[in-house]
């Protein structure tokens, strides 16, 4: 073989450089890199994840030759599948969820595998779920393998074995932080361990968009109700076997639109074409850094995949304009003129501690069936009538115990930068939504909230 060639396109997966940021990044103390990882061969870092999960499988002796690999897929580990599948001699068959651009559609079939669509704004569990229907397909698929990318170890295992030691060299050790969205887990948790490892006191800082239930979830320890959201790759509504929760330090909470405007910005800005996902993480990583104020840290950030998958979508001014994204006000507005439309009073908030007595007076005095439950001036959880009622049912004259045991997690949390245009599904799982700005509860919604608040709009 000629001397500096690659023996396949397998062989090209990894090495891919860091790049320090220069614009978008200005105005921080910190300094900010990136870590190409869309420069892999496949198109983003789950060449690596797909590469592990196929040797690993061939190791233990559940892929065969014509063995047909399954997995649900918002595009990236399927692309990373197909590519090594397709060196290997197996077939393909991917379950997407339908808000995934038709771009990643067309590149998994280009590799000849079979893709199956599936609605999103399904529960998990539901039949119709991308979840479900890829469970559905291994048992009715003979000679077939579950990658299974959501529980298999050797997803965080790729970028503890391949990723983090791969930057921890090309950084030469000199590394503070690592910044990654949260998905799957594996990219946070396989490289956040392994940087732990390497240096006392490093930072592991995870980003995650509205609608997610992560963010919630490591603030709280309570399974919020997730709803839809734009941006493909980060974010889940279920807790994936995977994700590592307890090897992060930090969570930043990002929103749609400025994941996309971030995206648009670090390609004309910094030339770097990459993705939807990669400009959430860069937002986040940047708030982080705002939070440092003058404490100078080197930051890297991981880039997941490339902009290629969503020429249609991101980087379209009309898809943009249409959804709200663009600088054109978006006629519905955002919570924030919700709330300032509302009549203002104080929120009425219940503390972890106070007696069941106390609060049905709070409920009865204000007029109101549901109330958030605050522990030392956090957000911990929802208190509603119905709730009330059934521990009364079952133990009559019990009034000073206190509430800490009947506060449940059946609200969705938004900043005020939220569009109204994704509340439109909340109410049908939630029954009441928070408003929080940096982890202070600032306003709640209710259903007569939202349809006053549109109706006014109509009018």
């Amino acid at each position: 073989m000629m001397k500096g060639a690659r023996a396949n396109v397998i062989d090209a997966i990894g090495s891919t450089p860091i790049i320090k940021l220069n614009k978008v990044a200005a105005h921080v103390a910190s300094d900010i890199y990136v870590k190409c990882e869309f420069l892999n061969p496949g198109g983003s870092m789950k060449d690596r994840v797909a590469l592990n999960i196929i040797q690993d499988a061939e190791r233990r002796g559940l892929l065969q030759p014509g063995s047909t690999i399954i997995e649900a897929t918002s595009g990236n580990t399927g692309a990373g599948l197909a590519l090594v599948a397709a060196l290997r001699g197996y077939k393909c068959i991917f379950v997407m969820p339908d808000k995934m651009s038709n771009e990643k559609i067309l590149a998994l079939r280009a590799f000849g595998a079979k893709v199956v669509i599936c609605p999103t704004a399904v529960e998990p569990d539901d039949p119709r779920s991308y979840y479900e229907v890829t469970k559905r397909l291994v048992r009715e698929t003979p000679n077939s393998f579950h990658s299974n990318q959501y529980y298999n170890p050797a997803n965080p295992e790729a970028h503890y074995l391949s990723t983090a030691p791969e930057i921890w060299r090309e950084t030469a050790g000199e590394l503070d932080v690592f910044v990654a969205g949260m998905g799957t887990g594996g990219t946070i948790s396989g490289c956040g361990r392994y940087f732990k490892e390497k240096k006392p006191g490093f930072q592991v800082v995870g980003v995650d968009p509205i609608g997610s239930l992560y963010y919630e979830y490591v603030k709280t320890g309570r399974m919020t109700k997730p709803f839809s959201y734009y941006v493909e790759g980060i974010g889940e509504d279920f807790l994936p076997g995977t994700m590592n929760l307890k090897i992060i330090d930090q969570i930043m909470r990002v929103d749609d639109k400025e994941c996309f405007l971030m995206t648009r910005e670090l390609v004309r800005q910094e030339g770097l074409f990459v993705g939807g996902s990669s400009g959430a993480a860069v937002a986040g990583a940047i708030k982080y850094a705002e939070q440092l104020g003058e404490q100078h840290k080197n930051i890297l950030v991981l880039l997941p995949d490339s902009a290629q998958k969503y020429l249609s979508k991101i980087f379209d001014d009309e898809w943009m304009r249409s959804n709200g994204f663009l600088d054109e006000e978006d006629p519905l507005g955002t919570v924030r003129d919700l709330l300032a439309q509302k009549r203002q009073r104080a929120i009425v908030a219940a503390h972890k501690g106070e007696t069941l007595r106390n609060v049905i007076g709070l409920m009865k005095e204000h007029g109101i069936s549901q109330v958030p439950v605050l522990d030392g001036g956090r957000l911990s959880g929802l208190l509603s009538e119905i709730d009330l009622l059934n521990y009364m049912l079952k133990h009559s004259g019990q009034m000073e115990v206190t509430i800490d045991e009947l506060v449940e997690a059946d609200y969705a949390t938004v900043t005020p930068e939220t569009r109204i245009q994704l509340l439109k599904n909340i109410f049908n799982e939630a029954k009441l939504v928070c408003v929080l700005e940096r982890d202070d509860l600032v306003g709640v919604i209710t259903k007569i909230d939202l349809i006053d608040y549109l109706a006014s709009k109509r009018a």
